[in-house]
């Protein structure tokens, strides 16, 4: 195996996902569900484990080009040898309609094809359990082989020779070969014409839905890939959202951040579904739609977590595994993420702005009801309960508390939007009390978090500290672009956070001391206020930069290192494949312009 790295193209159907290398290995895959227990784990495993992969070996590979089906999430590997043969290998997880519903089961699919010459292949499945910490027992039959994970048993069907790939013996490929590995039941057709139509179905299934997209006239292929991947970041089951498919990557390294973003996070997923339904994406937001009124019931009017599980749990306690060795050797690898104990009070705007589209869009086929008003009141009584009061903020500081800013100003949009939706409604009196609230935020956080020496913005009541989210009091409609104190906190966040063309979060020591990466997100939030600004030139400039450091699947993970640009962090994240969408969508020319 080469040494792990980012470079990585994930194939899924918002049931399993996986992350192919660029030799076309699975090298991570979790199941039965994306934060289960990792089926391949070899990314997580240093530079040469012994298992956790499923790789198709070409005897004397000389050359390797991978690439998309055009469209779609079905990935295409070529390899050629020394002596001229060639191979393809196709890989997906099946998704299409089938019996007039989604048919997405938890398993992934490969055919693999002679194209020239004679080659010959070595199949290498070798499934994990237990975290890594050791190679899945198997048993097999005549033409099929059961690979006992820890939280599921995946069965192998395939037309190739059993022993092939039980004793990872080379043999000559003469012609197509199929791989269903999936669930412990039998395949009830040719395994060959079983795959060969769930791919076709698969193809149209994803050309379909991507024809469905408004897309911008520039940088089309980027925002296409960016939201098929986005919409495989959806557990379709119950509508969450996650942040990444992947854990314990570190932001930058030996670090120590090491986190698991296999879960919902309320804030990502509002960021998520925003910028998808920019492009239409309907599907997204109302499935999201419902997991957010199921978060809603079940916290009574009261608490919200900052992050779940995709099956809406509330408990995601963190824990550290030994039995990987971590990416590229590095510790701790955290299943869980503690943030779900933090308080960030930012969460209860994320949930009333998504929510109260439901009441304006007649796309919807399950429009707000006055009994969701209802319920998304008790969300913004807590917004405004909570307003000024101390939290860990989005950064998820684990121990420093203050009355964060931007927690403070998604508050007061969460009362903002209540009262709109109010009005729509025809509630005016609902209208009015929430009117008179969204003004008693604005002015607190106008008097506490201003700094008239300044003439700018503090990320903090009362502090002077600066980070990247207070340029999301333009996108959230609390200040004009050009309102003065937005172009002086803009001018000091360019100052103090601007790392050549990136953008640091904020620059200040936090509980592992000062962060050494750009996060990317930011420096897309960066680049739109940058063209507010009337600087579009230089933010077209610095979009072209990342996007000229997406990975061959042209995608990005959360964050990237100053010196030689690598990826770092979580992979694909969510939050940096939002900032390409929401550019890309600024930051075009008109289609008028192409008439």
């Amino acid at each position: 195996m080469t040494r792990p790295n980012l470079d990585l193209a994930p194939i899924g159907n918002c049931s399993v996902s996986a992350l192919v290398d660029r030799r076309g290995r699975f090298v991570w895959a979790c199941a039965p569900r994306v934060d289960g227990d990792p089926v391949f784990s070899a990314l997580m495993d240093g530079d040469e484990p012994d298992h956790g992969f499923w790789a198709v070996e070409l005897e004397g590979v000389q050359t390797v080009e991978q690439a998309y089906v055009r469209n779609t999430a079905v990935l295409r590997t070529v390899m050629t040898d020394e002596n001229g043969g060639a191979i393809e290998i196709i890989d997906f997880a099946p998704r299409h309609l089938k019996h007039s519903r989604i048919y997405r089961p938890v398993a992934f699919a490969r055919v693999v094809r002679p194209l020239s010459g004679a080659p010959r292949v070595v199949i290498r499945l070798r499934p994990s359990a237990d975290w890594g910490a050791r190679r899945a027992e198997m048993t097999s039959g005549s033409n099929h082989i059961r690979y006992l994970c820890t939280d599921v048993t995946l069965r192998l069907t395939t037309n190739c020779p059993v022993s092939h790939v039980l004793d990872e013996r080379a043999f000559r490929l003469e012609g197509e070969l199929a791989f269903f590995l999936g669930p412990d039941e039998g395949y009830d057709q040719s395994v060959t014409a079983g795959v060969s139509a769930a791919l076709d179905l698969t193809i149209q299934h994803w050309k379909l839905w991507t024809r469905t997209l408004y897309l911008p006239l520039d940088w089309q292929e980027a925002v296409i890939r960016a939201a098929i991947t986005l919409k495989l970041c959806v557990f379709e089951e119950t509508g969450a959202v996650i942040a990444a498919m992947t854990t314990s990557v570190p932001e930058f390294p030996e670090s120590g951040r090491n986190w698991d973003y296999r879960y919902c996070w309320i804030r990502d997923a509002y960021y998520t579904v925003r910028a998808l339904n920019r492009l239409g994406a309907a599907d997204i937001l109302e499935s999201y739609l419902a997991y957010l009124r199921n978060i809603v019931d079940g916290a009574h009017g009261g608490h919200v977590q900052p992050v779940y599980g995709v099956g809406m749990e509330a408990a995601i306690g963190e824990s550290i595994v030994d039995s990987v060795a971590g990416y590229r050797g590095m510790k701790p690898v955290r299943i869980g993420n503690q943030a779900h104990e933090h308080l960030q009070h930012d969460v209860y705007g994320q949930i009333v702005l998504p929510l109260v589209q439901a009441f304006f869009d007649e796309r919807l086929l399950r429009p707000g009801s006055i009994e969701d008003f209802r319920a998304l009141e008790k969300v913004g009584d807590r917004a405004f309960a909570l307003h000024d009061q101390p939290d860990a903020g989005l950064w998820e500081f684990r121990t420093i508390a203050r009355v964060h800013t931007y927690s403070s100003v998604m508050c007061w949009a969460a009362c903002d939007r209540l009262a709109k939706a109010a009005r729509h409604l025809g509630l005016a009196d609902r209208a009015s009390l929430w009117e008179e609230r969204a003004r008693t935020i604005r002015a607190r956080i106008e008097a506490e978090a201003y700094l008239p020496d300044e003439g700018r913005f503090a990320a903090s009541f009362g502090g002077r500290e600066l980070d990247a989210s207070l340029l999301q009091m333009t996108d959230l409609g609390f200040l004009d672009a050009r309102d003065p104190r937005q172009v002086k906190t803009f001018e000091a966040v360019e100052r103090d956070l601007k790392r050549g063309p990136y953008l640091f979060r904020y620059a200040h020591p936090d509980d592992f001391g000062e962060p050494e990466t750009a996060f990317n997100f930011c420096t897309f939030w960066f680049i739109e206020a940058l063209h507010l600004n009337g600087r579009t030139e230089e933010a077209r400039a610095i979009f072209e930069e990342m996007l000229s450091r997406r990975t061959h699947a042209g995608l990005l993970s959360e964050d990237i290192a100053l010196q030689d640009g690598e990826l770092w962090g979580n992979y694909p994240q969510t939050y940096s494949l939002v900032g390409i969408i929401n550019c890309a969508v600024l930051l075009s020319r008109s289609w008028t312009d192409a008439r």
